[in-house]
């Protein structure tokens, strides 16, 4: 039986469930056999709710294992093909927080790039323009602020308007702000157990049968960087 104590449930209902992703945990399983998140919240699912066969759990989005925050499974498959829907017609708003080094300048703006995505390096570039060589890189846009700064820890707000492989990673770095511990996107070294500073703050959508507006959100975890930062949870 797997250990769910640590497991943080941060919404739900009848038809969805929102966890606080650890960095460092995997949303679905993958080719490492890792235990993914997904089993950890169907074995949570089956002790709540006794129950006795298994238990559905619809994987409806998917954020990086170095990442952590606000993760959503529907319960229900009417709640699964509808959520699948917003997020496919942008209609999630997706708010995520990034430690950087650098100042960015400016402070807030708007970022335009054309990713593309080596698959077998499991790597994205972010381009300014597309050409021959470039032609099927995705147009990627985000909107970022500066929203708190301790000396060399520069807290950013980002918004993401598309969905991209490593969407936020590599267009901050391309700005020349890799994330804080970002080794893959040019931080100058890497965090002992391989996490970033990136953390999916909180996912704001119609929720899909009460019809009504909803926000999750997710407090980043209490490490030191996100600590020195001094941050009002409330």
């Amino acid at each position: 039986m797997l250990d769910i104590s640590h497991l943080q449930i941060v919404y739900e209902d009848n038809h969805l469930i929102a966890v606080n992703k650890p960095a460092g945990w995997l949303v679905q399983g993958d080719e490492t056999g890792d235990i993914p998140l997904s089993e950890y919240v169907k074995q949570y699912i089956k002790l709540r709710y006794k129950k006795p066969g298994d238990v559905f759990l619809g994987t409806i989005h998917r954020i990086d294992r170095p990442v952590s925050g606000v993760v959503i499974f529907a319960r229900t498959s009417k709640a699964l093909t509808r959520m699948n829907k917003l997020f496919l017609e942008r209609k999630v708003e997706k708010t995520y927080w990034a430690i950087v080094r650098e100042r960015p300048n400016p402070i807030e703006g708007t970022l335009v790039h054309y990713i593309l995505k080596d698959r077998e390096k499991n790597l994205a570039k972010a381009y300014d323009k597309t050409g021959n060589r470039t032609k099927h890189a995705k147009r990627s846009e985000l909107s970022y602020s500066l929203i708190k700064e301790i000396a060399n820890l520069h807290l950013l707000e980002v918004k993401p308007k598309t969905g991209r492989p490593h969407q936020i990673r590599v267009q901050l770095s391309k700005i020349g702000c890799p994330i804080w511990g970002d080794l893959k996107y040019g931080f100058r070294r890497g965090n002992y157990d391989g996490i970033i500073h990136l953390h999916s703050r909180s996912l704001a959508f119609e929720h899909p049968t009460k019809k009504e507006p909803i926000v999750i959100e997710a407090d980043p975890p209490q490490t030191q960087l996100w600590v020195n930062l001094e941050l009002d949870w409330d």
